[in-house]
Protein backbone atom coordinates (compact mmCIF):
# COMPACT_ATOMS: atom_id res chain seq x y z
CA UNK A 1 0.00 0.00 0.00
CA UNK A 2 1.22 3.29 -1.35
CA UNK A 3 1.12 6.94 0.74
CA UNK A 4 0.13 9.70 -1.99
CA UNK A 5 2.89 12.17 -2.31
CA UNK A 6 5.68 10.00 -0.21
CA UNK A 7 8.03 8.02 -2.23
CA UNK A 8 11.06 6.13 -0.11
CA UNK A 9 14.12 6.78 -1.55
CA UNK A 10 16.36 4.48 0.03
CA UNK A 11 16.06 0.40 0.63
CA UNK A 12 13.36 -1.02 2.89
CA UNK A 13 15.90 -3.99 3.83
CA UNK A 14 15.26 -6.33 7.30
CA UNK A 15 12.68 -4.50 9.68
CA UNK A 16 12.96 -1.43 7.88
CA UNK A 17 9.15 -2.12 7.02
CA UNK A 18 8.02 -2.31 10.70
CA UNK A 19 9.10 1.38 10.46
CA UNK A 20 8.34 2.69 7.61
CA UNK A 21 4.42 1.71 7.54
CA UNK A 22 1.98 3.37 5.27
CA UNK A 23 0.17 4.65 8.53
CA UNK A 24 3.08 6.09 10.08
CA UNK A 25 4.56 7.61 6.59
CA UNK A 26 1.00 9.45 5.95
CA UNK A 27 1.65 10.89 9.69
CA UNK A 28 5.16 12.20 9.07
CA UNK A 29 3.76 13.70 5.63
CA UNK A 30 0.68 15.39 7.51
CA UNK A 31 3.41 17.16 9.70
CA UNK A 32 5.37 18.28 7.34
CA UNK A 33 3.14 19.63 4.51
CA UNK A 34 1.63 21.63 7.50
CA UNK A 35 4.97 22.85 9.20
CA UNK A 36 7.67 22.37 6.71
CA UNK A 37 6.90 26.04 5.00
CA UNK A 38 7.29 27.45 8.34
CA UNK A 39 10.75 25.86 8.82
CA UNK A 40 12.15 26.82 5.70
CA UNK A 41 10.82 30.49 6.24
CA UNK A 42 13.24 30.03 9.55
CA UNK A 43 15.81 29.09 7.85
CA UNK A 44 15.60 32.46 5.35
CA UNK A 45 15.30 34.22 8.68
CA UNK A 46 18.47 32.76 10.29
CA UNK A 47 20.01 33.92 7.26
CA UNK A 48 18.77 37.45 7.29
CA UNK A 49 20.18 37.63 11.14
CA UNK A 50 23.49 36.39 10.22
CA UNK A 51 23.93 39.08 7.95
CA UNK A 52 22.76 41.43 10.45
CA UNK A 53 25.15 40.38 12.90
CA UNK A 54 27.88 40.91 10.11
CA UNK A 55 27.16 44.00 9.61
CA UNK A 56 28.10 44.81 13.60
CA UNK A 57 24.50 44.50 15.36
CA UNK A 58 24.79 42.86 19.11
CA UNK A 59 22.51 39.90 20.37
CA UNK A 60 20.37 41.31 23.20
CA UNK A 61 17.24 40.29 24.74
CA UNK A 62 14.33 41.32 22.99
CA UNK A 63 12.02 44.03 23.66
CA UNK A 64 9.05 42.69 22.06
CA UNK A 65 9.16 39.83 24.57
CA UNK A 66 9.42 41.51 27.61
CA UNK A 67 6.57 41.14 28.88
CA UNK A 68 6.98 37.18 28.80
CA UNK A 69 10.66 37.67 30.97
CA UNK A 70 8.77 40.54 33.61
CA UNK A 71 5.90 38.29 33.61
CA UNK A 72 6.55 36.19 37.42
CA UNK A 73 3.41 34.01 37.65
CA UNK A 74 3.71 31.48 34.80
CA UNK A 75 5.18 28.10 35.39
CA UNK A 76 6.18 24.98 33.43
CA UNK A 77 3.85 22.26 33.88
CA UNK A 78 4.70 19.63 37.08
CA UNK A 79 7.15 16.91 36.27
CA UNK A 80 6.31 13.89 35.55
CA UNK A 81 7.46 11.06 38.25
CA UNK A 82 10.00 9.69 36.02
CA UNK A 83 11.65 12.97 35.09
CA UNK A 84 12.04 14.00 38.53
CA UNK A 85 15.35 12.63 38.93
CA UNK A 86 17.67 13.90 36.49
CA UNK A 87 21.10 14.02 38.52
CA UNK A 88 23.17 12.48 35.45
CA UNK A 89 22.17 11.37 32.20
CA UNK A 90 24.44 9.37 29.70
CA UNK A 91 24.13 9.94 25.87
CA UNK A 92 25.06 8.14 22.58
CA UNK A 93 22.95 7.26 19.47
CA UNK A 94 20.61 5.01 18.96
CA UNK A 95 22.26 2.01 18.13
CA UNK A 96 21.39 -1.21 19.65
CA UNK A 97 24.32 -2.21 22.35
CA UNK A 98 24.77 1.40 23.16
CA UNK A 99 20.78 1.70 23.68
CA UNK A 100 20.56 -1.60 26.08
CA UNK A 101 24.08 -0.46 28.09
CA UNK A 102 23.07 3.10 28.38
CA UNK A 103 19.68 1.77 29.75
CA UNK A 104 21.71 -0.23 32.10
CA UNK A 105 24.36 2.30 32.96
CA UNK A 106 22.95 3.37 36.72
CA UNK A 107 22.38 7.07 34.87
CA UNK A 108 18.91 8.28 35.17
CA UNK A 109 18.06 9.36 32.31
CA UNK A 110 19.38 8.11 28.68
CA UNK A 111 19.38 10.43 25.44
CA UNK A 112 18.98 8.24 22.59
CA UNK A 113 20.90 10.57 20.10
CA UNK A 114 19.73 10.83 16.07
CA UNK A 115 21.86 14.12 15.81
CA UNK A 116 25.30 15.01 17.22
CA UNK A 117 26.83 11.43 18.19
CA UNK A 118 24.96 9.99 15.29
CA UNK A 119 25.90 9.76 11.54
CA UNK A 120 22.40 10.31 9.37
CA UNK A 121 22.63 7.00 7.16
CA UNK A 122 19.31 5.57 5.89
CA UNK A 123 21.11 2.30 7.34
CA UNK A 124 21.15 4.44 11.27
CA UNK A 125 18.05 6.71 10.92
CA UNK A 126 15.60 3.93 10.45
CA UNK A 127 17.60 0.79 11.83
CA UNK A 128 17.37 3.11 15.23
CA UNK A 129 13.70 3.39 15.31
CA UNK A 130 13.82 -0.21 15.25
CA UNK A 131 15.78 -0.52 17.81
CA UNK A 132 13.86 2.07 19.75
CA UNK A 133 10.52 0.16 19.08
CA UNK A 134 12.26 -3.05 20.82
CA UNK A 135 13.74 -0.78 23.76
CA UNK A 136 10.31 0.33 24.40
CA UNK A 137 8.71 -2.75 24.31
CA UNK A 138 11.81 -4.20 26.43
CA UNK A 139 12.37 -7.17 23.81
CA UNK A 140 15.85 -5.16 22.63
CA UNK A 141 19.11 -7.61 23.15
CA UNK A 142 22.28 -8.01 21.47
CA UNK A 143 24.94 -10.64 21.04
CA UNK A 144 28.35 -9.73 19.92
CA UNK A 145 30.55 -11.37 17.60
CA UNK A 146 32.55 -12.99 20.59
CA UNK A 147 29.25 -14.33 21.96
CA UNK A 148 28.45 -11.76 24.82
CA UNK A 149 25.07 -11.38 25.30
CA UNK A 150 23.26 -7.47 26.36
CA UNK A 151 19.64 -7.23 27.45
CA UNK A 152 17.94 -4.70 29.74
CA UNK A 153 17.76 -5.26 33.38
CA UNK A 154 15.01 -4.99 35.20
CA UNK A 155 15.82 -1.31 36.02
CA UNK A 156 16.66 1.15 33.27
CA UNK A 157 17.33 4.75 32.96
CA UNK A 158 13.98 6.73 31.59
CA UNK A 159 14.34 6.72 27.81
CA UNK A 160 14.67 10.54 25.96
CA UNK A 161 15.01 11.11 21.84
CA UNK A 162 16.71 13.69 20.33
CA UNK A 163 15.94 14.41 16.59
CA UNK A 164 17.80 16.46 14.45
CA UNK A 165 17.83 19.87 14.13
CA UNK A 166 15.81 21.87 11.96
CA UNK A 167 17.96 22.95 9.51
CA UNK A 168 18.54 19.29 8.28
CA UNK A 169 16.97 17.07 6.07
CA UNK A 170 16.23 13.35 5.35
CA UNK A 171 16.35 12.98 1.34
CA UNK A 172 15.80 9.51 0.99
CA UNK A 173 11.84 9.92 1.97
CA UNK A 174 10.06 12.69 -0.35
CA UNK A 175 7.03 14.07 0.51
CA UNK A 176 5.39 15.94 -2.77
CA UNK A 177 8.68 15.44 -4.40
CA UNK A 178 10.67 16.94 -1.82
CA UNK A 179 13.29 16.04 1.02
CA UNK A 180 11.30 15.54 4.13
CA UNK A 181 11.87 17.15 7.07
CA UNK A 182 14.84 15.27 9.26
CA UNK A 183 13.45 16.27 12.16
CA UNK A 184 9.85 15.49 11.86
CA UNK A 185 11.06 12.20 10.28
CA UNK A 186 12.91 11.50 13.61
CA UNK A 187 10.34 13.04 16.04
CA UNK A 188 7.53 11.62 13.91
CA UNK A 189 8.38 8.00 13.71
CA UNK A 190 9.08 7.93 17.28
CA UNK A 191 5.93 9.44 18.70
CA UNK A 192 3.98 7.35 16.04
CA UNK A 193 5.32 4.02 16.75
CA UNK A 194 5.56 3.92 20.83
CA UNK A 195 3.40 7.00 21.96
CA UNK A 196 0.52 4.71 22.30
CA UNK A 197 3.06 1.92 24.34
CA UNK A 198 4.99 4.31 26.50
CA UNK A 199 2.13 5.48 27.97
CA UNK A 200 0.00 2.15 28.24
CA UNK A 201 3.05 -0.27 29.49
CA UNK A 202 3.84 -0.02 32.91
CA UNK A 203 7.56 -1.78 31.65
CA UNK A 204 8.43 0.61 29.06
CA UNK A 205 11.94 3.04 30.36
CA UNK A 206 9.87 6.13 30.48
CA UNK A 207 5.94 6.48 30.64
CA UNK A 208 5.68 9.04 28.15
CA UNK A 209 7.29 10.08 25.01
CA UNK A 210 10.24 12.69 25.87
CA UNK A 211 12.51 14.56 23.70
CA UNK A 212 15.53 16.66 23.16
CA UNK A 213 15.44 19.34 21.30
CA UNK A 214 18.61 20.55 19.28
CA UNK A 215 19.52 23.80 17.42
CA UNK A 216 17.25 26.17 18.26
CA UNK A 217 18.35 29.84 17.49
CA UNK A 218 14.93 31.73 18.92
CA UNK A 219 11.84 31.08 20.88
CA UNK A 220 9.92 31.08 17.87
CA UNK A 221 11.47 27.95 16.02
CA UNK A 222 10.71 26.46 20.23
CA UNK A 223 6.92 27.38 18.91
CA UNK A 224 7.47 25.49 15.71
CA UNK A 225 8.08 22.40 17.98
CA UNK A 226 5.18 22.76 20.20
CA UNK A 227 2.23 22.96 16.78
CA UNK A 228 4.31 19.97 16.04
CA UNK A 229 3.66 18.21 19.40
CA UNK A 230 0.07 19.51 19.41
CA UNK A 231 -0.55 18.15 15.67
CA UNK A 232 1.10 14.84 16.37
CA UNK A 233 -0.81 14.39 20.20
CA UNK A 234 -4.05 15.27 18.20
CA UNK A 235 -3.60 13.35 15.16
CA UNK A 236 -3.23 9.97 17.59
CA UNK A 237 -5.46 10.85 20.30
CA UNK A 238 -3.00 11.46 23.29
CA UNK A 239 -3.56 14.58 25.45
CA UNK A 240 -2.21 17.63 24.97
CA UNK A 241 1.22 18.52 27.17
CA UNK A 242 1.88 14.60 27.62
CA UNK A 243 5.17 14.93 25.31
CA UNK A 244 7.71 16.46 27.47
CA UNK A 245 10.69 18.16 25.63
CA UNK A 246 13.98 19.05 27.15
CA UNK A 247 16.18 22.04 25.14
CA UNK A 248 19.66 22.31 24.23
CA UNK A 249 20.43 26.02 24.66
CA UNK A 250 23.72 25.57 22.37
CA UNK A 251 23.36 28.43 20.49
CA UNK A 252 24.33 32.18 21.20
CA UNK A 253 21.43 34.08 20.27
CA UNK A 254 18.99 31.10 22.44
CA UNK A 255 21.26 32.52 25.43
CA UNK A 256 18.64 35.65 24.94
CA UNK A 257 15.59 33.38 24.99
CA UNK A 258 15.95 31.01 27.52
CA UNK A 259 12.69 32.48 29.00
CA UNK A 260 10.83 32.61 25.87
CA UNK A 261 11.60 29.07 25.01
CA UNK A 262 10.43 27.57 28.00
CA UNK A 263 7.11 29.74 27.65
CA UNK A 264 6.89 28.79 24.14
CA UNK A 265 6.79 25.32 24.62
CA UNK A 266 5.62 25.60 28.82
CA UNK A 267 2.62 22.66 28.36
CA UNK A 268 5.36 20.23 27.21
CA UNK A 269 8.41 21.53 28.29
CA UNK A 270 10.44 19.71 31.22
CA UNK A 271 13.62 21.93 31.09
CA UNK A 272 16.81 23.87 29.40
CA UNK A 273 20.25 21.90 28.90
CA UNK A 274 23.60 24.01 28.74
CA UNK A 275 25.12 22.52 25.73
CA UNK A 276 28.42 23.74 25.97
CA UNK A 277 30.41 22.65 23.32
CA UNK A 278 27.42 23.84 20.05
CA UNK A 279 27.53 27.10 21.92
CA UNK A 280 31.03 27.96 21.67
CA UNK A 281 30.61 26.72 17.78
CA UNK A 282 27.83 29.16 17.54
CA UNK A 283 29.64 31.61 19.05
CA UNK A 284 32.52 31.09 16.90
CA UNK A 285 29.92 30.95 13.84
CA UNK A 286 27.98 34.02 14.82
CA UNK A 287 31.05 36.34 15.00
CA UNK A 288 33.35 34.50 12.37
CA UNK A 289 33.67 37.66 10.84
CA UNK A 290 34.87 39.61 13.87
CA UNK A 291 38.44 39.75 13.84
CA UNK A 292 38.38 41.34 18.24
CA UNK A 293 36.39 37.41 18.59
CA UNK A 294 39.12 35.30 17.96
CA UNK A 295 39.45 32.00 20.83
CA UNK A 296 42.82 30.35 21.57
CA UNK A 297 43.15 27.00 21.82
CA UNK A 298 40.23 24.78 22.41
CA UNK A 299 41.45 23.50 25.42
CA UNK A 300 42.05 26.69 26.73
CA UNK A 301 38.20 27.81 26.57
CA UNK A 302 37.06 26.30 29.73
CA UNK A 303 33.18 26.33 31.64
CA UNK A 304 35.22 29.43 33.72
CA UNK A 305 35.51 31.73 31.34
CA UNK A 306 33.55 34.75 32.34
CA UNK A 307 30.82 33.80 29.42
CA UNK A 308 30.19 30.77 30.04
CA UNK A 309 29.58 31.78 33.61
CA UNK A 310 27.29 34.27 32.79
CA UNK A 311 25.24 31.69 30.60
CA UNK A 312 25.23 28.86 32.62
CA UNK A 313 23.72 30.82 35.66
CA UNK A 314 21.60 32.33 33.84
CA UNK A 315 20.07 29.05 32.48
CA UNK A 316 19.95 27.60 36.40
CA UNK A 317 18.25 30.89 37.42
CA UNK A 318 15.54 31.30 34.43
CA UNK A 319 14.87 27.28 34.60
CA UNK A 320 14.48 27.15 38.25
CA UNK A 321 12.36 30.53 37.99
CA UNK A 322 9.77 28.42 36.46
CA UNK A 323 9.98 25.05 37.99
CA UNK A 324 12.13 23.59 35.06
CA UNK A 325 14.65 21.66 35.26
CA UNK A 326 18.43 22.73 34.66
CA UNK A 327 20.71 19.82 32.95
CA UNK A 328 24.42 20.35 32.85
CA UNK A 329 26.85 20.15 29.87
CA UNK A 330 28.77 17.03 28.78
CA UNK A 331 31.84 15.33 29.85
CA UNK A 332 33.87 14.91 27.15
CA UNK A 333 36.86 13.29 28.54
CA UNK A 334 36.50 9.29 28.76
CA UNK A 335 38.13 6.94 31.05
CA UNK A 336 40.61 4.27 30.16
CA UNK A 337 40.73 1.13 31.35
CA UNK A 338 43.72 0.83 30.11
CA UNK A 339 45.94 3.47 30.84
CA UNK A 340 45.38 3.93 34.97
CA UNK A 341 47.15 7.31 34.50
CA UNK A 342 44.54 8.70 31.92
CA UNK A 343 41.78 7.27 33.77
CA UNK A 344 42.74 9.40 36.69
CA UNK A 345 43.19 12.52 34.53
CA UNK A 346 39.81 11.83 32.94
CA UNK A 347 37.62 11.04 36.45
CA UNK A 348 39.62 14.21 37.92
CA UNK A 349 38.69 16.51 35.31
CA UNK A 350 35.20 14.89 35.12
CA UNK A 351 34.59 15.06 39.25
CA UNK A 352 35.91 19.01 38.99
CA UNK A 353 33.46 19.70 35.97
CA UNK A 354 30.73 18.30 37.98
CA UNK A 355 31.31 19.65 41.61
CA UNK A 356 30.87 23.02 39.54
CA UNK A 357 27.43 22.29 38.23
CA UNK A 358 26.14 20.31 41.53
CA UNK A 359 26.93 23.82 43.33
CA UNK A 360 26.20 25.81 41.03
CA UNK A 361 22.35 24.46 41.39
CA UNK A 362 22.11 22.13 38.25
CA UNK A 363 19.83 19.39 38.83
CA UNK A 364 22.07 16.71 36.50
CA UNK A 365 24.56 16.71 34.06
CA UNK A 366 25.23 14.30 31.26
CA UNK A 367 28.14 12.06 31.02
CA UNK A 368 29.29 10.56 27.14
CA UNK A 369 30.15 7.16 28.65
CA UNK A 370 29.22 4.17 31.36
CA UNK A 371 32.00 4.28 33.46
CA UNK A 372 31.48 8.03 34.41
CA UNK A 373 28.20 7.84 35.73
CA UNK A 374 29.61 6.32 38.87
CA UNK A 375 31.51 9.83 39.59
CA UNK A 376 29.18 12.25 38.16
CA UNK A 377 26.43 10.25 40.50
CA UNK A 378 28.62 10.85 43.22
CA UNK A 379 29.26 14.19 43.18
CA UNK A 380 25.74 15.07 42.59
CA UNK A 381 24.35 13.02 45.25
CA UNK A 382 26.87 15.04 47.61
CA UNK A 383 24.54 18.01 46.70
CA UNK A 384 21.12 16.58 46.26
CA UNK A 385 21.35 13.47 48.59
CA UNK A 386 17.56 12.00 48.73
CA UNK A 387 16.10 15.33 47.23
CA UNK A 388 15.76 14.30 43.33
CA UNK A 389 16.59 18.36 42.25
CA UNK A 390 17.39 22.08 43.17
CA UNK A 391 14.35 23.12 41.59
CA UNK A 392 14.48 25.55 45.09
CA UNK A 393 17.35 26.89 44.96
CA UNK A 394 16.00 30.25 42.55
CA UNK A 395 19.62 31.99 42.28
CA UNK A 396 18.09 35.07 42.60
CA UNK A 397 21.23 36.75 43.56
CA UNK A 398 22.59 36.23 39.62
CA UNK A 399 22.22 39.30 37.72
CA UNK A 400 23.32 38.08 34.03
CA UNK A 401 23.70 41.65 31.68
CA UNK A 402 24.26 41.17 27.84
CA UNK A 403 28.08 41.81 28.37
CA UNK A 404 28.18 39.22 30.33
CA UNK A 405 27.02 36.99 27.58
CA UNK A 406 29.17 38.40 25.02
CA UNK A 407 32.09 38.89 27.14
CA UNK A 408 34.51 36.69 24.77
CA UNK A 409 38.09 38.38 26.28
CA UNK A 410 39.45 34.77 26.45
CA UNK A 411 43.24 34.80 27.77
CA UNK A 412 45.45 32.23 25.74
CA UNK A 413 47.34 31.62 22.89
CA UNK A 414 47.13 29.68 19.52
CA UNK A 415 49.78 27.11 19.66
CA UNK A 416 51.01 24.31 17.73
CA UNK A 417 49.67 21.98 19.46
CA UNK A 418 46.25 23.03 19.40
CA UNK A 419 46.40 23.58 15.62
CA UNK A 420 47.51 20.11 14.97
CA UNK A 421 44.73 19.06 17.18
CA UNK A 422 42.46 20.57 15.29
CA UNK A 423 43.66 19.60 12.35
CA UNK A 424 44.13 15.85 13.56
CA UNK A 425 40.52 15.57 15.31
CA UNK A 426 38.89 17.68 12.33
CA UNK A 427 39.78 14.71 9.84
CA UNK A 428 39.57 11.93 12.30
CA UNK A 429 36.14 12.38 13.24
CA UNK A 430 35.20 13.24 9.56
CA UNK A 431 36.46 9.70 8.33
CA UNK A 432 35.03 8.15 11.70
CA UNK A 433 31.21 10.16 10.79
CA UNK A 434 31.67 8.63 6.85
CA UNK A 435 32.24 5.42 8.17
CA UNK A 436 28.69 5.70 9.75
CA UNK A 437 30.34 6.31 13.40
CA UNK A 438 29.08 9.69 14.93
CA UNK A 439 30.44 9.21 18.38
CA UNK A 440 34.35 8.36 18.10
CA UNK A 441 36.85 8.12 20.66
CA UNK A 442 39.86 10.25 20.00
CA UNK A 443 43.15 11.45 22.21
CA UNK A 444 41.00 10.73 25.54
CA UNK A 445 37.63 12.93 24.91
CA UNK A 446 34.44 11.99 23.31
CA UNK A 447 34.06 13.87 19.36
CA UNK A 448 31.03 14.24 18.12
CA UNK A 449 29.51 16.55 15.35
CA UNK A 450 29.43 19.47 18.02
CA UNK A 451 33.45 19.08 19.10
CA UNK A 452 34.23 18.53 15.36
CA UNK A 453 32.77 22.20 14.54
CA UNK A 454 34.75 23.36 16.95
CA UNK A 455 38.22 22.09 15.70
CA UNK A 456 36.86 22.90 11.93
CA UNK A 457 35.34 26.45 13.09
CA UNK A 458 38.37 27.17 14.74
CA UNK A 459 41.43 26.63 12.23
CA UNK A 460 38.24 28.63 9.52
CA UNK A 461 38.57 31.61 11.82
CA UNK A 462 41.96 30.91 12.33
CA UNK A 463 42.84 30.99 8.97
CA UNK A 464 40.96 34.22 7.96
CA UNK A 465 42.11 36.51 10.47
CA UNK A 466 45.29 35.74 9.71
CA UNK A 467 46.23 34.88 13.24
CA UNK A 468 49.29 33.15 13.83
CA UNK A 469 50.98 30.62 16.32
CA UNK A 470 52.37 32.05 19.48
CA UNK A 471 56.69 32.43 19.06
CA UNK A 472 55.39 30.81 15.25
CA UNK A 473 54.27 31.15 11.94
CA UNK A 474 50.62 32.83 10.38
CA UNK A 475 48.56 30.21 9.78
CA UNK A 476 47.69 30.02 6.13
CA UNK A 477 45.32 27.48 4.42
CA UNK A 478 49.02 25.81 2.79
CA UNK A 479 50.27 25.34 6.43
CA UNK A 480 46.82 23.64 7.65
CA UNK A 481 47.42 21.55 4.16
CA UNK A 482 50.97 20.66 4.93
CA UNK A 483 50.00 19.67 8.84
CA UNK A 484 47.49 17.57 7.12
CA UNK A 485 50.00 15.46 5.51
CA UNK A 486 51.57 15.06 8.62
CA UNK A 487 48.51 13.62 10.82
CA UNK A 488 47.55 11.43 8.35
CA UNK A 489 50.88 10.27 7.80
CA UNK A 490 51.45 9.69 11.97
CA UNK A 491 48.18 8.11 11.39
CA UNK A 492 49.01 5.95 9.12
CA UNK A 493 52.29 4.94 10.68
CA UNK A 494 50.17 4.17 13.88
CA UNK A 495 48.00 1.92 12.09
CA UNK A 496 49.23 0.35 9.59
CA UNK A 497 49.35 0.95 5.87
CA UNK A 498 46.49 -1.40 5.15
CA UNK A 499 44.37 -0.49 7.80
CA UNK A 500 44.39 2.86 6.86
CA UNK A 501 43.97 2.11 2.97
CA UNK A 502 40.33 0.76 4.07
CA UNK A 503 39.83 3.51 5.68
CA UNK A 504 37.73 7.22 4.16
CA UNK A 505 41.18 9.45 4.97
CA UNK A 506 41.54 11.12 1.61
CA UNK A 507 38.12 12.09 1.38
CA UNK A 508 37.34 13.16 5.10
CA UNK A 509 40.46 15.38 4.56
CA UNK A 510 39.24 16.92 1.33
CA UNK A 511 35.84 17.20 3.31
CA UNK A 512 37.94 19.16 6.27
CA UNK A 513 39.32 21.17 3.73
CA UNK A 514 35.84 22.25 2.67
CA UNK A 515 34.24 23.11 5.80
CA UNK A 516 37.32 25.15 7.45
CA UNK A 517 39.46 26.14 4.25
CA UNK A 518 37.10 27.77 2.12
CA UNK A 519 36.66 31.47 1.28
CA UNK A 520 32.38 31.22 2.99
CA UNK A 521 31.90 30.14 6.20
CA UNK A 522 29.45 26.68 6.23
CA UNK A 523 26.84 26.44 8.54
CA UNK A 524 27.16 23.09 9.24
CA UNK A 525 29.60 20.52 8.30
CA UNK A 526 26.81 17.83 8.72
CA UNK A 527 24.93 19.83 5.57
CA UNK A 528 28.12 19.25 2.79
CA UNK A 529 29.28 15.69 4.55
CA UNK A 530 25.64 14.04 4.24
CA UNK A 531 26.28 14.00 0.13
CA UNK A 532 29.00 11.99 0.95
CA UNK A 533 27.15 9.37 2.37
CA UNK A 534 24.63 6.57 1.28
Amino acid sequence: MSVEGVEIAGPVTGRFSEVLTPEALGFVASLHRELDPVRRDFLRRRAEIQGRLDAGEQPDFQPGTRRIREDGTWRVPPVPADLQDRRVEITGPAEKKMIINALNSGARVFMADFEDANTPTWHNMVQGQVDLIDAVRRSIDFTSPEGKEYRLQDEVATLLVRPRGWHLEERHLLVDGNPVSASLFDFGLYFFHNARELLDSEKAPARGPYYYLAKLENHLEARLWNDAFNMAQDALGIPRGTIRATVLIETILEAFEMEEILYELRDHSSGLNAGRWDYLFSIIKKFRNRPDIVFPDRAQVTMTQPFYRAYTELLVKTCHRRDAHAIGGMAAFIPSRKDPEVNERALTKVREDKVRESNDGFDGTWVAHPDLVPVATEEFDRVLGDTPHQLDRRREEVDVSVDDLLNFKVPGEITEEGLRTNIAVGILYLESWLRGVGAAALFNLMEDTATSEISRSQVWQWVHHGASINGGPRITGELVRKWEEEELQRVEETIGAEAFGRGRFEEAKSLFEEVALSDEFEEFLTIPGYEHID
